[in-house]
């Protein structure tokens, strides 16, 4: 009877010990990310245990603004980052410090992703199509930031030069949708939960979408050289958990009906939990703002391949990238697929 009791508890204690070794033997991995609704399937992710299940221990490391995402990348203080793709992270990689190696967010015909919100003065006065934009004040986050290179393609896409805008910088994406509803300029772009709301009250007009005007690959997944040499394994499981939360997240919001409509069902009320415990925190109306915001992710987080390597060379022709380095080798393709 004693010999059975003391094999019960050896028994116990090594199962005690697995579960502590396997525990502990999560790899740590630092994502560096904006804390808004873009990076939804990493909320997922993260939420459903899907990087746990890969053996990760998966830290956010939120930022303010895209530059610092990479900046942070490049000093060592995240492993991996996902954020839009600006001139100074392509300034970054053009020196070999940074890849890009999945996708994320991408602006896509028929998704409401990112609007074009005019002010109310200005759409009265005419300013009634994206065509109409030239000779008008329009606000970004800062030059180089994406907002930038959406505004230079939809100008080249509407028959018009880019530099016929008159460009505020304002820093803050917050401060670019004030600036518009106070009329202190004419146009900026606004993600659709943002600018809708805008609209809806009047305080501003939506007169179209980044996505059906220029498709682009919006925001990316990148990490270091370093990370991929020492650590391809953990990269893709990282890759194979985030792929999960892509799948979880297109069955929630991007299914369409037969006249176009996204459909909303259980599986769109399943996943606001895990995103509303880091973006619209507490609001009763969360739900609404998360289905009518979220923008198109490629199945499995594939990555636009071609179009890194074109706002890669229109960057370097706005003169904001000094490298020369051939662009392909900015890429690494072996974690996520491409499209």
């Amino acid at each position: 009877m004693l010999f059975a009791v003391t094999c019960r508890a050896v028994f116990v204690l090594l199962v005690l010990c697995a579960a502590v070794q396997t525990a502990s033997a999560a790899d740590p991995v630092r994502l560096g990310l904006l804390q808004t609704l873009s990076p939804a399937p990493f909320y997922i992710a993260q939420e459903r245990g899907y990087f746990r299940d890969a053996g990760l221990d998966v830290t956010f490391r939120f930022f303010q603004a895209a530059q610092p995402i990479a900046a942070a990348a490049v000093s060592g203080d995240i492993d991996v980052g996902v954020t839009a793709l600006t001139g100074g992270f392509f300034a970054l990689a053009g020196k070999g410090a940074l890849k890009v190696i999945g996708g994320g967010l991408h602006e896509e015909k028929g998704y409401e992703g990112s609007a074009i919100l005019v002010s109310t003065k200005a759409y009265e006065a005419g300013l009634t199509a994206p065509a109409k934009l030239a000779g008008h004040s329009f606000a970004i986050t800062q030059y180089g930031s994406s907002f930038h290179y959406m505004a230079g393609r939809i100008a080249e896409a509407s028959g018009f030069d880019v530099k016929s805008l008159t460009l505020r910088p304002v820093q803050q994406v917050a401060n670019m949708v004030a600036a518009v509803r106070s009329g202190q300029v004419d146009a900026t772009i606004a993600i659709a939960s943002m600018a809708k709301p805008v609209d809806a009250a009047g305080e501003g007009r939506i007169i179209g979408w980044a996505g059906d005007i220029v498709p682009y690959q919006i925001t990316a997944l990148f990490t270091t050289d370093k990370m991929i040499a020492e650590h391809p394994d953990v990269l893709r499981r990282f890759a194979q958990a985030y792929a999960r939360g892509v799948a979880d997240y297109r069955e929630a919001f991007l299914r369409l009906d037969a006249a176009g409509k996204p459909i909303r069902d259980a599986s769109t009320d399943a996943v606001i939990p895990a995103i509303t415990k880091y973006v619209f925190v507490n609001d009763p109306d969360a739900a609404r703002k998360i289905s009518e915001g979220v923008g198109f992710y490629d199945a499995g987080g594939a990555l636009d391949v071609a179009d890194v390597i074109a706002q890669y060379r229109w960057f370097q022709a706005q003169d904001m990238v000094k490298s020369d380095a051939d662009p392909k080798t900015l890429i690494d393709t072996s974690f996520l697929p491409t499209r």
